[in-house]
């Protein structure tokens, strides 16, 4: 049964040896002769490509894919899966932050769980505070906003059957979020507790992570439009309840009322509420915009095969 163990690099020169020892040890313990590593270049500002080509002159098994530039990693991560014809797919980070030796545990579960699917599920979030803070809130906004049941604290290591990774290459979305598209793809997935190691300052900032939250919840879920439409009403409701008490006050006790203050307040909440629902239809906009001009979601510049010696 042919393995393909399938990984992005960016900023990733200071653990690709490692990675690439360690992998292929675990592959060839599982596989024997019969895998591929396939290294998917992000446009990666470091030495992690040519360090990659030197490996890949030595090793038949390792192939590397180079993006024309950054593409993102979820982007990556795809291109790397529709690269590989293995019967089981092995997808995981090269920092060495989730270890490449989880393949022969995550193996033995698919096995005995007849799943198509074995993702891993930390134990306890790494990082400092701010981190499992902001990845809780993340996770929290995530699933309360597109009713998906997503683990909070979910990581990338997963192996992976051929038809569940030829289902998910099905999606050709060109805004990709992977932790939506491996739910929705459905089968059977099993959760694998595994202890993620914290290995230097993730690379996705609160701004990263903020971008990443509007669009997968815009790529996920309606349910910012609908509330677009809630709030208008609940606030139609209480325009008409306070008309209706202004007018009763001028008819029968004819007096003055203060409160431009109030009334300031209220147009600049009102203007804020507008701009920001124009806001958000924007973005579903933007979207479509995106979708229909069918533009591939990353590009490859060359492909570098190790020879068999």
């Amino acid at each position: 049964m042919k393995l393909a163990i399938v990984a992005t690099l960016y900023k990733s020169a200071s653990f690709i040896a490692e990675f690439h020892r360690r992998a292929s040890a675990a592959a060839s313990e599982f596989a024997g002769d019969d895998y591929e590593i396939i290294l998917v270049n992000d446009g990666s500002p470091d030495d992690s490509l040519a360090m990659a080509i030197a490996l890949a002159d030595e090793d038949h098994h390792l192939r590397v894919v180079d993006l024309s530039r950054n593409f993102g990693h979820h982007k990556a991560m795809m291109t790397g899966l529709a690269q590989s014809d293995a019967d089981l797919v092995y997808l995981i980070d090269s920092d060495l932050e989730e270890d490449p030796e989880w393949l022969c545990a995550f193996a033995n579960a698919l096995t005995h769980g007849q799943a198509d699917v074995i993702y891993g599920v930390q134990e306890a979030r790494k990082g400092g505070l701010f981190e499992r803070w902001s990845g809780s809130w993340f996770w929290s906004l995530f699933n309360a906003l597109t009713d998906m049941s997503l683990p909070p604290n979910i990581v990338t290591s997963r192996l992976m059957t051929r038809r569940y990774v030829d289902a998910l290459l099905r999606h050709e979305e060109r805004e990709v979020f992977m932790a939506g598209l491996w739910h929705i793809t459905g089968f059977v997935q099993i959760p694998f507790v595994v202890r993620k190691l914290s290995r230097g300052t993730s690379t996705y900032t609160l701004r990263h992570k903020i971008a990443l939250l509007v669009n997968s919840i815009t790529s996920f879920s309606n349910k910012p439009l609908t509330a677009i439409f809630y709030i208008g009403a609940l606030i139609s409701v209480l325009a008409l309840l306070a008309n209706i008490y202004l007018v009763l006050n001028w008819l029968f006790f004819s007096r003055t009322l203060s409160g431009w203050t109030s009334l300031m307040a209220s147009i600049w909440l009102i203007g804020g509420m507008l701009i920001s629902s124009i806001g958000i239809i924007g973005i579903y906009l933007s979207k479509i915009f995106s979708e229909v001009k069918q533009r591939p979601y990353s590009i490859i510049r060359q492909i570098y095969q190790g020879q068999k010696k």
